[in-house]
């Protein structure tokens, strides 16, 4: 093959990358926009502490009055007398917080739903779509908590696999707590996705660039825990639950 023709093909095949990727995100910026008003920040509140507020991940407005997170964002109990769970909002140029009430735990697939009233946020909307390894998904949350402000950030990946939530190991002293309890129950798929988030991203929904539509929930600690016990450096592995498991737990209600 000549270097001329060799030249006309890579060019061609560059050209049809172009074409193929480029149109999925062009919609991105105004998906963005669109998805940010419905993203908070979940923790604590105690006037008498300081600080008084401690943000612990993310979460996103799924209906009226209600917001999904990870469960184990959510304290199971308020050991210090007068604090109080809350979700964070940024409204302009203020930070304001507001209660919150645990209504649902799914501890399996480390989920909650959390009641706000008087929330005036619009929804996300709960893809029902396929999601196929290969296709790149945004996610919006806190990444590293409120240290830059309660300003969502936004990062994108690609669902690298569709992978059970635990694995077998070599031997019993490779085991955890957590993959003996995953594995002795019929492990459920997580995607695996080749983008970085962390701790603070837990509870961040995965959605679709064009639509907005989430199609997972991130979940950096619990899962890793039972995938990756043998690893004691942070990895650019990202796992996320899927959304079938936040439907089914609403639906509950």
């Amino acid at each position: 093959m000549s270097a001329w023709l060799h030249s006309i093909i890579r060019f061609l095949l560059i050209v049809i990358v172009v074409i193929t990727v480029l149109p999925a995100f062009a919609s991105a910026p105004d998906t963005i926009e669109k998805v940010k008003p419905a993203i908070v920040g979940i923790g604590t509140y105690n006037k008498l502490k300081t600080p008084r507020a401690t943000l612990l991940g993310t979460g996103f407005v799924v209906s009226e009055n209600l917001v999904a997170t990870n469960a184990h964002v959510v304290p199971e109990s308020l050991e210090v007398k007068g604090s109080s769970i809350v979700i964070f909002k940024s409204v302009g140029s203020k930070n304001q917080y507001q209660s919150a009430t645990v209504i649902a735990r799914d501890r399996i697939h480390d989920l909650a739903l959390l009641k706000v009233q008087n929330l005036k946020l619009s929804p996300l909307a709960l893809s029902t779509q396929k999601v196929r390894e290969g296709e790149i998904y945004l996610y919006t949350g806190f990444p590293i908590g409120a240290v830059l402000g309660l300003h969502p950030a936004t990062h994108r990946g690609m669902i690298s696999s569709i992978t059970p939530v635990a694995i077998p190991a070599n031997n019993s002293k490779e085991l955890t707590l957590e993959q003996v309890k995953q594995l002795k129950k019929n492990p459920y798929k997580v995607y695996q996705i080749d983008g970085t988030a962390y701790p603070g991203n837990s509870g961040s929904p995965v959605y679709d660039s064009e639509t907005g539509n989430v199609v997972a929930v991130i979940n950096k600690v619990l899962v890793k825990k039972t995938r990756e016990s043998a690893l004691t450096d942070p990895s650019a592995i990202t796992y996320a639950i899927p959304v079938e498991h936040l439907r089914a737990l609403i639906n509950s209600q």
